[in-house]
């Protein structure tokens, strides 16, 4: 665990014993004590890393030492206590740069020790992010295209590399919304063929009836409305790159034109007889699975083998989660920088939210999320509340979990709560429950924690 640089600027020395306790009761921080203002402005040029700071020292009041300490060393994290229980002062002081706000009551250790893991907790994450940030772009130039510094990832750029290095075919595989066309856009554009065309078809959203002339093209007269001839996509990619998206999709019959087009290196146009070369690299994906289907006789073995090549994973986004992080805060720079917006942040608990999600629609799903804040958020901040998940994906999650019928019960009333601002009453007429059940729930979880404290 890091070692904090604490001041305790308090007064009272009883209480400044008091303090220095808790504050370094799990663990031995680094902990200077003044009584004044004037005290405190001296170490300020050792930049601390906090400052809990008693609000009525007798030289200067809080809020002005508070906008002094920011104005100095906007770095060092201040935590006020006072013996006013002032909700008005506490909500202006945290609107100005102070972490927290503590009252000298019967509650204030547990307040203190659960304010200091928050801190602590933002400061690793804080740390976390940078490392993987500076570890991104020192090792991989393709983060310009695939963002993520976690195992798994790494693998994908392990073979990334491998694949750009070589003119093999590629086969890439993964749920919807892992990054297929992105990691084969990323091969193509670093390889040698990065100046040739790249020509991306995806097989699903052409009807069956289409997709002969769209792959192969056609010449004048071919079929009816065939008005003037065309090139198919093969032809189009030239010396480049097709990317056959949903490959599992298509026909045992176009199977067999697809694989005679591997095969013998050359297409041919609906309604004509003269084939043309091709040059170009296959690159396949699909979110099924293609052993399965060929097992079954729904996809051709000998197809499979002409295109597997080298096979390339995609990791559900569930399964990198340190990546979330960095691809949250990318997404969000991404919107301000094609909306011409001030830089966007998230807090803490936004990110906190973020890690607590399994993303069923993985990096598309995430994107679309962190758009979405980014329109909601206001002051430059996306908070916890801008971050909104689809609900039905929402409870899909919570049915496939472990969890209890309680437990899902609880998640489903303090969610209500967090939607309605904590407005029992509210929710209770929502849920259609009572309102000493929601008071009940919100008692054992307070108890719950003051135990995990505790015993800690």
């Amino acid at each position: 665990m890091e070692t904090l640089q604490i001041i305790i600027a308090e007064d009272d020395n009883w209480y400044s014993e008091f303090l220095e306790y808790h504050l370094t009761l799990l663990h031995k921080h680094s902990v200077k004590k003044v009584k004044t203002a004037a005290d405190l402005f001296e170490y300020l040029k050792f930049k601390p890393d906090l400052i809990t700071l008693d609000y009525n020292l007798p030289d200067l009041k809080g809020d002005k030492i508070l906008e002094r300490i920011k104005s100095e060393s906007p770095n060092t994290e201040v935590i006020l206590v006072s013996g006013q229980d002032d909700v008005e002062t506490a909500l202006h002081l945290i609107q100005n740069g102070a972490f927290d706000y503590i009252v000298k009551n019967d509650d204030a250790n547990h307040r203190i020790g659960r304010s200091l893991a928050n801190l602590m907790e933002r400061r690793e994450l804080k740390s976390r992010i940078e490392v993987l940030e500076e570890e991104v772009n020192e090792k991989y130039d393709l983060s310009k295209y695939i963002i993520g510094a976690s195992k798994v990832i790494k693998k994908v750029y392990k073979y990334i590399d491998k694949a750009i290095a070589s003119s093999i075919n590629v086969s890439l595989t993964g749920e919807t919304g892992t990054g297929k066309e992105v990691v084969a856009k990323a091969i193509h554009f670093n390889s040698k063929r990065a100046k040739e065309p790249f020509v991306a078809v995806n097989l699903s959203a052409i009807p069956e009836s289409l997709i002969e002339s769209e792959l192969f093209g056609f010449v004048k007269g071919a079929f009816t409305g065939a008005e003037k001839t065309r090139i198919g996509k093969f032809e189009q990619a030239k010396n480049g790159t097709i990317f056959l998206d949903e490959i599992g999709e298509i026909s045992l019959s176009t199977q067999v034109k697809i694989l005679r087009v591997i095969q013998e290196r050359e297409v041919t146009k609906l309604g004509s007889n003269a084939s043309t070369p091709i040059t170009c690299r296959f690159i396949c994906a699909t979110h099924q699975d293609l052993p399965s289907l060929v097992s079954k006789g729904e996809f051709r073995e000998d197809l499979y083998y002409r295109l597997i090549g080298l096979p390339i994973h995609l990791p559900k986004l569930c399964e990198r989660k340190n990546d979330i992080v960095l691809l949250a805060h990318h997404f969000a720079s991404l919107y301000c920088a094609e909306n011409r917006l001030d830089k966007i942040t998230l807090s803490s608990n936004a990110l906190e939210k973020l890690l607590s999600y399994r993303f069923p629609g993985n990096v598309r799903e995430l994107k679309s999320i962190i758009d979405l804040a980014c329109v909601m958020c206001d002051d430059g901040e996306i908070d916890s509340g801008d971050i909104i998940f689809n609900k039905s994906r929402i409870m899909d999650d919570l049915l496939e979990s472990d969890l209890t019928l309680k437990e899902i019960n609880e998640k489903i009333i303090l969610r209500f709560l967090e939607n309605h601002d904590n407005n029992i009453l509210e929710v209770s007429k929502k849920l259609n429950i009572g309102k000493s059940s929601i008071y009940r729930l919100l008692k054992e979880i307070k108890s719950d924690s003051k135990n995990e404290i505790n015993h800690e």
